[in-house]
């Protein structure tokens, strides 16, 4: 019968005796045969990664995207006709892209690599009686091990022998306060108050310690985590809006691919050539260059953003970054130092006085084995001069029963006991209290009173106390066990991880641009809600990990949106709270760098870590920021938009250009006795149009650009096209009628044209690049420079020698001047139009 381990929810609420009859073990260990067999049963005690998926098979699904797919339809179509440069450029973008998205997809793997990374590679347990060393993949259920400080716990299981144990958990809840252990039973299901049980991955920071290993492996806490960052990632905004705009061009395109192609075969056209339009026609609407655009913006972006200490691993991520409208934030390291300082040292009246922190830090000094944060932060508010005056004689170090540290120590000849600990454990063991001006009064029920009052006034803030006490003990060079009674409380020592300084204007720059913060921690609500309130954060709204535990996914997106502080939550639910608010319809952001952060991270739109923080958060993250800092990634906000901003430039200037021009050629191929342009002058004009526009990327945006979440409103987009397109149509259709009346020959005809459309298409991005008159809109040098060296070139190619090869011949001057005149009254139609197709974006 194979010997399961107890129940995932909560192990450390089964009493010892019960849990040690469930996984059949006893406190001399395991025999080595029944280790085995359970080795053989359970599975060896690793993080086990999603297994690595074939490159090719990566290659075909991003083959299947609607966009790419139509990109390799027009590419073979291009080779057929003839086309060698379009097929290869075309070709090429799509290889490149697509190997960029392979290569930056792959972190699931590298970030579960990194969590096998950070824990230990072997325990020592008992076996038969007798502690052996061996790795820790052997480890199973029922296993008894040893620890001390220092060590990686290998497992997860409960406490069954304590002294002094103190372990740092902040990489499961992000807790900075180092957190005692000792056995017993613990009623409480929440893994914050399982004070008799130790996780797998945590370390020993002090003391010693026995456990029953109750789970191993994939059953353990950070196994689930390994199994969340091995999934497969839920698309990101940035994906959704390229799939959703692939399938939008492919409606347009089988639309008028379809009507011309019927139309041209019901007048009795040759079908070949009708054909072979209709199929240049396709090609033609088709953004051969959006994805080289895409990635040349996001590339660029990059750079920017790694100038501001950011460092970007997913390109795509740039775009979610400024699409973002909710950022969840951990506390610890974020919004906090992530380190202990000492902000108070107060007496029975309140006030601090120097006497209690030179008492607790006298302690700290002369405390042996590890020193807490508590510990070290005494030390730094204490200059080195005070503590050189004393002399160490005897020391009783802390344990969960006494819960304090008892130092005998000497200054001119004044030998005292001095005992730091748990305020009301020192309370209960003093007789007397210590008065501001250096007097001893009772410890009566009024002194008790005001102590109590000091006390409660500073946890109400969220602060961590210690207690300081000490006693007269003249003669005396030891201190024996039942010495600590009659003591003299001195008063207390408050300590807190610090707010940043910098993370009240972060964050108000953030609420500005439009990005809602919540704040995510492992943390109490006191806690919580002291730092905000330090900071003066605009939240309001609280849900603890108790409440999120009783709701169901649809019941918690109601209440995160409403909701702007999470305390005492778990891995698991900080990952629910972000799938929460993108199921109604947010762009959500996580920052964090603990390991427990790392589930959420990879969960978000937008995953964020900091350099500082664990390999497993950093590998989880799509962006890094070398500095922790929250207005640094207020910069990157504006440079997400101002990306985005440049690839809709190209996304509205081709869709509405390109379905502008190939609607009017088939709407006029219909009436004309010829086709307007040739196949490969269609395919022309595509190919030096996208060439023209490589200047994009490199473009300004504009100050309401970047002053608000964007998304991917495809019916803002669809109204553009329909707009410009018409206009644009409307335009072309003139010139048409225009050129007929002129009576140009056919080569003439195409020639005009191709310049009518090179230069509309082109020279309008200067008229709809911004909202504001394009006057008064600063370009970039360089889209100015692409812009004008494409229509150099289109104009160009009728001198040419190689024109009559290409169908083209130089028009007569009434003709080139009636051609300008159009491309002057479209850009005036557009500069005036432009607003109403714009619309309101988001």
């Amino acid at each position: 019968m194979r010997s399961g381990p107890p129940s995932a929810a909560a192990f450390w609420t089964v009493p010892s005796d019960e849990l040690f009859a469930r996984l059949a073990a006893r406190t001399g260990g395991l025999a080595q045969a029944e280790a085995e067999r359970r080795l053989a049963s359970h599975g060896p005690n690793e993080i086990v990664a999603r297994r690595r998926s074939r490159w090719t098979l990566d290659l075909l699904k991003r083959f299947a995207n609607p966009l790419v797919a139509m990109l390799l339809a027009a590419a073979v179509i291009a080779g057929a006709m003839g086309d060698v440069p379009s097929f290869a450029i075309i070709v090429a973008v799509i290889l490149l892209s697509t190997l960029l998205d392979m290569v930056q997809e792959r972190r699931a793997e590298a970030t579960a690599e990194a969590l096998k990374r950070s824990i230990a590679l072997r325990a020592t347990a008992v076996r038969d009686g007798t502690p052996i060393e061996l790795p820790v993949r052997e480890l199973v259920p029922g296993d008894v091990v040893t620890l001390s400080a220092g060590d990686l716990v290998p497992a997860d299981g409960i406490v069954i022998e304590a002294n002094a144990a103190q372990v740092n958990e902040a990489i499961l809840t992000g807790e900075p306060y180092p957190v005692g252990k000792r056995p017993g039973t613990v009623t409480s299901e929440e893994l914050a108050d399982a004070a008799n049980a130790l996780f797998h991955g945590t370390s020993i920071v002090g003391g010693t310690a026995r456990m029953l290993v109750a789970e191993t492996g994939r059953d353990t806490r950070f196994g689930a985590i390994a199994a969340s960052l091995a999934g497969r990632q839920a698309p990101t905004s940035f994906e959704v809006g390229v799939h959703r705009l692939g399938l939008l061009i492919v409606r347009l395109t089988l639309f008028l691919v379809l009507f011309v192609l019927l139309a041209h075969l019901a007048l009795g056209r040759p079908p070949l050539q009708s054909f072979l339009f209709a199929m240049a026609l396709a090609v033609g609407l088709t953004p051969e260059l959006l994805p080289m655009i895409m990635t040349v913006a996001l590339a660029r972006g990059a750079r920017r953003m790694a100038a501001a200490k950011v460092v970007v691993k997913r390109l795509s991520a740039i775009h979610d970054l400024g699409q973002m409208d909710i950022l969840c934030t951990d506390k610890t390291g974020t919004l906090t130092e992530a380190h202990i300082s000492l902000v108070g040292h107060p007496g029975i009246d309140g006030a601090d006085r120097d006497r209690v922190v030179e008492l607790a830090a006298v302690n700290a000094c002369f405390e042996t084995g590890l020193r807490s944060p508590l510990d070290e932060a005494l030390l730094r508010h204490t200059a080195p001069e005070t503590l050189q005056q004393w002399r160490k004689l005897d020391e009783r170090p802390f344990d969960f029963e006494r819960r304090r540290v008892s130092v005998l120590a000497e200054r001119e000849g004044e030998r005292i006991e001095i005992v730091k600990g748990a305020p009301e454990t020192l309370i209960g063991l003093s007789s007397r209290v210590e008065n501001p001006d250096g007097s001893i009064i009772p410890l009566d029920g009024a002194a008790s009173a005001r102590l109590r009052h000091v006390h409660d006034e500073r946890t109400a803030l969220g602060l961590r106390l210690l207690g300081v006490a000490w006693k007269p003990a003249a003669g005396r060079t030891s201190i024996d066990v039942d010495d600590d009674s009659d003591l003299v409380f001195a008063g207390y020592c408050v300590f807190v991880d610090p707010a940043k300084p910098s993370a009240t204007g972060a964050i108000a720059r953030l609420g500005s641009q439009g990005v809602k913060i919540k704040v995510i921690s492992g943390d109490g609500a006191a806690v919580v809600e002291h730092l905000v309130k330090s900071l003066s954060l605009p939240v309001d709204g609280l849900l603890t990990g108790e409440d999120i535990a009783h709701l169901s996914d649809d019941a918690l997106a109601a209440r995160a949106e409403q909701a702007d502080l999470f305390a005492r939550v778990t891995p698991d639910q900080k990952t629910r709270i972000v799938r929460a608010l993108r199921a109604r319809g947010h762009t959500v952001g996580f920052i964090g760098d603990g390991i427990n952060d790392a589930p959420a991270i990879r969960a978000a739109d937008v995953g964020l870590s900091v350099d500082g923080a664990t390999d497993v958060a950093r590998e989880a993250a799509d962006m890094i920021l070398l500095a922790p800092d929250l207005g640094v990634l207020a910069d990157g906000v504006a440079e997400g938009r101002r990306t985005y901003a440049n690839i809709m430039k190209y996304i509205r200037m081709g869709t509405s250009s390109n379905f502008g021009n190939m609607l009017t050629m088939a709407i006029a191929s219909l009436w004309l006795p010829f086709l307007p342009l040739t196949p490969v002058q269609v395919l022309l004009n595509n190919l030096l149009y996208d060439l023209s526009e490589t200047g994009i990327p490199f473009d300004y945006a504009e100050p309401a650009e970047v002053a608000a979440p964007h998304g991917w409103d495809l019916r803002q987009l669809l109204r553009f096209t329909a707009i410009m397109g018409a206009l644009s149509s409307m335009f072309d259709l003139a010139t048409f009628a225009l050129l007929r009346r002129l009576h140009v020959d056919m080569p003439q005809f195409r020639t005009a044209w191709f310049l009518e459309s090179m230069a509309t298409q082109m020279l309008v991005v200067f008229v709809i690049r911004s909202r504001r008159s394009f006057w008064s809109s600063r370009t970039h040098p360089v889209l100015i420079a692409t812009t004008l060296g494409g229509l150099a070139i289109a104009c160009l190619l009728p001198l040419l020698p190689l024109a009559p090869m290409l169908g083209f011949s130089l028009p007569a001057l009434p003709a080139i001047g009636c051609i300008a005149l159009l491309v002057l009254g479209y850009l005036v139609c557009a500069e005036t139009l432009k607003r109403l197709a714009l619309g309101h974006e988001r």
